[in-house]
């Protein structure tokens, strides 16, 4: 049926400014105007533990602006540092709910929903920076990376090179074997993984958040703590430390990944913008990362830090029998280690 046309109308009454405002921005919402357009946008929210100042925080401005130039005005990239989104530990769960689009995250993390993860957990498995990437960008990642896919609903795009993980000490200690770190309180993230390997090393793991770290080794609550060099500058944990043991320890990696429905949700041609802009982000934080760690060891000395070399090959093999001899190595899947070892 028609609607019919009023033949009267209500007397005109004088209308203010902000209405004529307020009525103008309603017709541009329900129009499809600038508001509506803007909120169109593909959201990407993104959570990292990293402080501003190192590399694998500065990464993702560079995947920001090389997807906006890839795909200009698609994306809303939102970069959250400092943990200040979703603590350290609890991005992959948010992701898998849809409540966070990407993040960083370790083997450690990986390993607690898929175990055959835990070999990249291990020490002494990955030999250094260029065999690291060898392995994960070749059939041994993407065999990996689709395990992970399967079993967390997140799907990792690169892999980023964190550093060579060393022993940093609140004071001057002989280090020379596993032995002599007995007793010492060693600061390690709280997962199950991170914890043997601070008992490998022969060290007592103190499980801590990473932005409790600073104030611990301050305070006296933990002994020390491990990491890259790169990280030990920029969260300036030099201040508060007087050693560091070139243990070399573990080649980490974290790897940037992306929540799988937020993945499938994007058209072919996003997808593959999205993983090149990863790919750079990678790129650049690993270029750096390298860089900057062959200059530290000096920086480290001019601070008034000592460093000192211990004996690797008690570390190797005190280590390497730990993880042969625990449950970790049983779901190691069969040939995994010894093609590690064959990419070079």
């Amino acid at each position: 049926m028609p609607i019919p046309f009023p033949t009267s109308f209500p007397p005109v009454r004088s209308v203010s400014r902000r209405s004529v405002l307020a009525a103008s921005a309603g017709v541009a919402l329900a129009a499809g105007g600038v508001p509506a357009l803007a909120q169109s946008k593909i959201v990407l929210r993104i959570s990292t533990p990293a402080v501003p100042d190192d590399w694998h925080a500065r990464m993702w401005t560079v995947f920001k602006d090389s997807l906006e130039k890839s795909a200009p005005g698609e994306f809303d990239v939102q970069i959250n540092l400092n943990a200040s989104l979703f603590k350290q530990g609890a991005e992959p769960t948010a992701m898998a709910r849809g409540n966070l689009e990407l993040t960083t995250v370790s083997a450690q993390d990986l390993a607690k929903q898929v175990p055959e993860f835990s070999i990249f957990t291990a020490g002494y498995i990955v030999r250094d920076p260029a065999q690291q990437q060898k392995i994960f960008n070749g059939p041994i990642g993407a065999e990996m990376f689709k395990l992970v896919a399967e079993k967390m609903d997140i799907s990792p795009l690169s892999t980023c090179y964190y550093g060579t993980r060393q022993v940093n000490l609140r004071e001057v200690r002989t280090v020379k074997t596993p032995a002599d770190l007995k007793g010492v309180k060693l600061r390690m993230p709280g997962s199950k993984e991170w914890l043997f390997l601070g008992e490998a090393l022969g060290a007592t793991p103190t499980p801590l958040a990473f932005g409790e770290v600073y104030l611990g080794l301050k305070s006296g609550t933990i002994d020390g703590q491990d990491n890259p060099l790169p990280t030990v500058k920029a969260a300036k944990f030099y201040e508060v430390t007087k050693q560091i043991v070139l243990t070399s320890h573990l080649v980490d990696a974290l790897f940037i990944a992306i929540s799988s429905k937020t993945l499938k949700a994007l058209s072919p041609a996003n997808q593959q913008k999205v993983l090149a802009a990863a790919k750079a982000a990678s790129a650049y934080n690993n270029d750096n990362r390298i860089k900057e760690e062959a200059q530290l060891v000096e920086f480290f000395k001019k601070e008034g830090l000592q460093v000192s070399t211990p004996d690797l090959d008690a570390f190797h093999k005190t280590v390497q029998a730990a993880y042969q001899n625990s449950d970790y190595a049983k779901v190691w899947p069969k040939g995994l280690l010894e093609r590690i070892n064959a990419t070079k």
